[in-house]
């Protein structure tokens, strides 16, 4: 099984709902952050990558159809090179909210958590993205880059864009898949994360 979708959005665009409505669409499983909570093996090889090693994506991604959220989307770029026939999903939302969003949930959890977990997800974050979590301009320029290079690097033909409250409608049209018959899922808003932690 191939990537099919490259997810190039960053963490708390909405990643969690796509991993779900993404193994419903794709009926197979997608990779995201949650799946390294299954596979501590990962890290190591994340790590490498955020370090410049090339990466063994086949190996990295064995049955999965699709990946999102942070560590892959950081490596939007060189998945797009290792499975060219796959479309690139770009998730996001207002920038301020975003901000927010991260402020309340992952970016405490990136700086604080320790272990090769916590020393892997900052090098994928700060040599990607930002090495300031706590700078509100800072990450909202980051933020808005990143957004903006994916649309200009992306050829139009391969390029999904999906906010959240867009439902089925523009993940499905990019995909030339069928609505399934059944809600959107929506999950992991800002307040389950917190109730989880």
């Amino acid at each position: 099984m191939a990537i099919q979708i490259i997810g190039a959005g960053l963490g708390r665009t909405g990643t969690t709902s796509l991993k779900v409505a993404l193994e419903i669409l794709l009926k197979a499983p997608c990779y995201h952050m949650v799946s390294l909570a299954e596979h501590p093996e990962h890290l190591a090889l994340w790590q490498a990558a955020a370090q410049g090693d090339d990466a063994n994506w086949p190996a990295l991604f064995n049955g999965y159809s699709a990946v999102t959220d942070w560590p892959a989307s950081a490596f939007y770029k060189q998945l797009m090179q290792a499975y060219p026939e796959a479309k690139v999903l770009l998730s996001s939302r207002d920038s301020e909210s975003w901000f927010k969003s991260c402020q309340a949930t992952i970016f405490p959890k990136i700086l604080s958590t320790e272990g090769d977990w916590g020393e892997m997800i900052r090098s994928v974050v700060f040599n990607s993205f930002c090495d300031d979590l706590e700078d509100r301009d800072r990450c909202i320029a980051a933020y808005e880059q990143h957004n903006e290079e994916v649309r200009n690097y992306v050829p139009a033909d391969r390029l999904i864009e999906w906010q959240p409250g867009n439902d089925w409608q523009a993940l499905c049209a990019g995909l030339k898949l069928a609505e399934p018959d059944q809600a959107y899922p929506y999950i992991n808003k800002t307040k389950d994360f917190l109730a989880r932690s």
